[in-house]
């Protein structure tokens, strides 16, 4: 016979808001140090190969880790809808 209160089942939605900040954290520094220090960004691009390798590194890590942080975030959002229904 299942008892009122269901035991706490972990759904990943740590793993998600962990993974995607610390690689959305990774895109926002690296974005940074490519204004900053690795010499900026022109109209045609970088202006050194370290400010291109900057660049890529922010375009892959800035969209997927928003996207991993959104999802954890409506994760959390109904895990705490659902619990205060109970």
């Amino acid at each position: 016979m299942p008892s009122d209160e269901a035991p706490q089942q972990d759904d990943g939605t740590t793993q998600l808001l962990r993974g995607g900040g610390l690689i959305l954290a990774i895109g926002v520094v690296s974005f940074l140090l490519l204004l900053t220090v690795l010499g900026g960004v022109g109209v045609e691009g970088a202006h050194s190969n370290a400010g291109w390798l900057a660049l890529i590194v922010a375009g892959m890590c800035l969209p997927f880790g928003l996207l991993l942080t959104v999802l954890g975030a409506a994760k959390w959002l109904r895990k705490r809808s659902l619990s205060s229904k109970l």
